[in-house]
Parts: C-alpha cells; sequence; structure tokens
C-alpha cells in the first residue's frame, strides 16, 4: 500500500482570532491547535509522511520526530506550493491537504478521503448550509437561495502530480485547493463533512470547537495510580489519613501516605490533569509535612471544575507490614467522609508479594488505586 503524504498548513497570521499569537499556536483543551491535526495524522496507518508549512520567520514548533517543516508563502497557495515542493515521492502518492486551524481530524474522515480517492481526482469533505442566506445588494437585503450550496472543508485529497500541475496553472490565491483541479476539469468527489472539523476563524470558534472536542459529558472516566515510599525510623505510617502504629514511618516530602496519593493520582489521571507532582512539586517547602488531605481534595476540586466527580475509588495498599486489615474500615471511612461518597464506593485492600521485591523485604510501602468519575448534573 503507497502510504499518503498529509502537508497541515499552518502559515497564516490568523489576525481574525482575536489572540495574541496565530491560531493555530494557541492552545485548544490543553493541546496547541497545530498539535491536533498532527497527531490525527500521526495516528492513522494510511499516512506516512507529514509536512508542517509555517509563518516565514517563525521558528516551528510541535509535532516531534516524523514531522517535516516549512516556511509558507505570501498566500495559502504558494504557502501549500512550498509544502508540496518538499515532497520527494512519486506522483501518484495521495496527499491530504489540510488547514491547522480545523483541529477536529477524524481517523474516520482520513479513511473516508483515501478510499474516495479511488474513484476521483480530487476529494473534499463538505456539509449543507442549513441557515437563511441574506446578501446586501444595492442596499437592500435580498435573499440568496441556499439550494445546492455546500460548505466544503479540508482535509482535502489529490494526487501529488496532479494537485502540482493544477496550482502551477492557478491564480497565485484561491479560495482552496480542489478549485485548482476544477479548472483542470478533474473529476472531483465530494463526500459528508463533519461538524468537528469547524474552522477556527474568529475568537469565539474556540470555545465552539473545545465544545465539539470535549468528550460526551455522558461517558464516564476511569483514573489510575500508583505511588511508592520507602521506610526511615519512626513511630507510625499514614495511610488513608489514618495513623497506624508501626516501628518506622514512610519517608517523603509530605505524609508520605502512598494510598492517598495513589488515589490523588487516579483521580487527576481520570479528567487527564497530569500527577499529583504536577500540582504539589517536592521541591515546593509549602508541602513539607502536609497532611495528603490537602492534595486529594483539591484532586476533588479540580476533576469538578472539569465537569466530573468522584463516583467510587478502589484502594490495594502493597507490604508486609504494618498489617492493614485492623485498620481497614477506618481507612475506608475517613476516605468516604472526605470524597463524600457512600462508605460502599470506597474499596480498600491490601496484600502482599509473598516476600518478593522491595516490599516483601520491609523496604517500604507501593499502593495502588482505581478512581471511577461521572459527569457532574446540570443542577449541581
Amino acid at each position: 500500500m503507497t502510504l499518503a503524504a498529509a502537508i497541515i498548513v499552518a502559515g497564516g497570521k490568523g489576525s481574525r482570532s482575536g489572540r495574541a499569537s496565530p491560531k493555530q499556536y494557541e492552545r485548544l483543551l490543553g493541546r496547541q491547535v497545530l498539535d491536533w491535526s498532527i497527531d490525527a495524522f500521526k495516528a492513522h496507518p494510511g499516512v506516512g509522511t507529514i509536512v508542517v508549512v509555517t509563518p516565514a520567520g517563525r521558528v516551528p514548533e510541535g509535532g516531534g520526530e516524523g514531522v517535516m517543516r516549512v516556511h509558507g508563502g505570501a498566500t495559502r497557495t504558494q504557502s501549500v506550493r512550498n509544502g508540496l515542493n518538499a515532497l520527494d515521492l512519486p506522483t501518484n502518492t495521495p496527499v491530504l491537504i489540510h488547514d491547522a486551524a480545523r483541529p477536529g481530524l477524524s481517523q474516520t474522515m482520513i479513511s473516508s478521503l483515501l478510499e474516495a480517492l479511488g474513484t476521483a481526482d480530487a476529494v473534499a469533505p463538505a456539509l449543507p448550509v442549513p441557515d437563511a442566506l441574506k446578501a446586501m445588494r444595492d442596499g437592500k437585503l435580498v435573499t440568496v437561495p441556499r439550494d445546492g450550496l455546500l460548505r466544503v472543508q479540508t482535509p482535502q485529497v489529490f494526487r501529488l502530480g496532479a494537485i502540482r500541475a493544477a496550482l502551477d496553472a492557478a491564480p497565485a490565491d484561491l479560495v482552496d485547493d480542489i478549485a485548482a483541479m476544477e479548472a483542470t476539469g478533474a473529476r472531483v468527489k465530494l463526500i459528508p463533512g463533519d461538524e468537528r472539523l469547524h474552522k477556527i476563524t474568529f475568537p469565539e470558534d474556540f470555545d465552539m470547537v473545545a465544545r465539539l472536542l470535549s468528550p460526551s459529558p455522558s461517558v464516564p472516566r476511569v483514573g489510575k495510580g500508583f505511588d511508592v515510599h520507602a521506610f526511615e525510623p519512626g513511630d507510625h505510617v499514614s495511610l488513608c489519613g489514618v495513623a497506624i502504629p508501626h516501628d518506622r514511618r514512610l519517608k517523603g516530602h509530605s505524609d508520605a501516605d502512598a494510598a492517598w496519593h495513589a488515589l490523588t493520582d487516579a483521580i487527576l489521571g481520570a479528567v487527564a490533569l497530569g500527577d499529583i507532582g504536577d500540582h504539589f512539586p517536592p521541591s515546593d517547602d509549602r508541602w513539607k509535612d502536609a497532611d495528603s488531605a490537602i492534595f486529594l481534595k483539591e484532586s476533588v476540586r479540580l476533576a469538578e471544575a472539569e465537569g466530573y466527580a468522584v463516583a467510587s475509588c478502589d484502594i490495594t495498599v502493597i507490604c508486609e507490614s504494618p498489617k492493614v486489615k485492623p485498620h481497614r474500615e477506618a481507612m475506608r471511612q475517613r476516605t468516604a467522609e472526605l470524597l463524600g461518597l457512600p462508605l460502599q464506593a470506597v474499596s480498600v485492600k491490601a496484600t502482599t508479594t509473598e516476600g518478593l521485591g522491595f516490599t516483601g523485604r520491609r523496604e517500604g510501602i507501593a499502593a495502588e488505586a482505581i478512581a471511577v468519575l461521572v459527569p457532574l448534573s446540570p443542577a449541581r
């Protein structure tokens, strides 16, 4: 199978977006707008070479390994030409040309476009125009018939040799690349578009596209956490906020509550907000000897800010000593109280490694946790 090439046009100024930097380099749901498209093409098994066309004079950003970068031109068409010129591939290679300002690119859309190219010279996604259209003519507002009108999106796909020749014969700047193919009399095919491919143009588009790309609010989230702490001299260990008598304590910048640290990471992971070290770095003296309840409460607050609440959790403590079982119900109760959950939604259990590994040698304690988060109700 001939792998397709992808050209991501990211050379515009984006002056209408209302942002300080070009829109393609702004953040959207935690990622650079441009990176959404790069990641989509990277993930598709039918795409090989990826070229990002950046603004002239700007140091190329994002993409990582396997992404070629070239500078754009004075117009979009010239930027596309620069991207095509960077490709040293056979003339029959499929080439997907995509605007970086359309971050909602799915694997399904890429596959559909490549498949449709088998019976056409050029393919683009398109959507019908649902709204009434008006135009101002001679100072008067007139209705524009919308029958047959379509909103054409990107990516648009062509054979490398055909789009090169079409653009070489085209005017300096075009509405889109498929217009160059239309002028040659080529077979152009339109397939159903995707609302998620909405183009970011104006300030309000960032919020609209973020809503389109956010996971469905009806889908629960699951996160997993893991933590380890070594022993040092002391008289107790803290697990799930319960002080358990022992001849040693756990070593850490905070109170080293491995169980709650694992649960904190599980909650943060469920909403893709990094880990405990991102929010409470051990290099920060504010967290020296801190009660891990602070970390756990903050993870709950951050999850709720993302629209999710903890519904249940399961914690496993891994150690040879101290014995956890006598304290298990107190640990469940303390965790349930802090999370605001019924006791039956909180599981705490313990296991050993049968003498194997660092926990088996009684050098420390490990803990795992799984947290299930559900969408907050509108009333909440």
